[in-house]
């Protein structure tokens, strides 16, 4: 699939994998791809992401997918689901600290994505999780769906606000979501039909 990569669609990937790397994590999320567009000029999605402000709230972004991990990467509505159901994540969380130290919940959860890994690390560094690689073969079948020959980091940007999760969440959060990048990069005419038929959540994206 790489050979279809644009040079910032590639970029993208490997920055992702020097993002994951710094952080010492034991593999490249989702998140990471996130960061790593955010750290992209003078490209398709870099222009959308500052064209929503959302490339000038970094830190806050940064943030948010921080404190997604410690939860054990569990997503807003997730938390107010166990919320519901009487159970305070941030006083689980808390007292898991305390005890084990600060991010013993990323950690775990690590460790159990890490279980599920099959196959080499790409670029012989470091695995692609799970949902970092659900989300590039999902820029393939926008891309696709747009009939566009090859993936660029925009449509990067596109699978990373469809796929439901803490990343698409904090997008959401700061502005970014299918229907405003499409809007930016395309005037909103290309429909966003073919990332719900090409196996997204089936939200309303258009």
């Amino acid at each position: 699939m790489f050979e279809r990569f644009t040079k910032d669609a590639r970029a993208v990937v490997l920055g992702a994998v020097e993002c994951a790397e710094r952080e010492r994590a034991e593999a490249v999320d989702d998140g990471h791809m996130l960061l790593a567009l955010l750290d992209r000029e003078a490209s398709r999605a870099s222009f959308a992401l500052a064209s929503l402000g959302a490339a000038r709230r970094r830190d806050s972004i940064e943030a948010a997918l921080s404190g997604a991990r410690r939860r054990g990467g569990l997503s807003r509505a997730d938390t107010d689901a166990l919320a519901g159901l009487g159970i305070d994540l941030a006083e689980i969380v808390s007292r898991v600290e305390e005890s084990h130290g600060e991010g013993a919940l990323a950690a775990g959860a690590g460790k159990e994505r890490r279980g599920r890994r099959t196959g080499k690390a790409w670029f012989g560094r470091i695995p692609f999780s799970r949902e970092a690689k659900d989300a590039l073969v999902q820029s393939l079948r926008i891309a696709t769906a747009r009939h566009d020959r090859r993936i660029g980091d925009e449509h990067i940007l596109l699978a990373l606000t469809v796929r439901p999760g803490v990343t698409a969440e904090v997008l959401a959060d700061h502005g970014v979501t299918h229907a405003s990048v499409d809007r930016v990069l395309h005037g909103g005419v290309a429909g966003a039909g073919g990332a719900g038929g090409a196996g997204s959540t089936g939200r309303g994206v258009g």
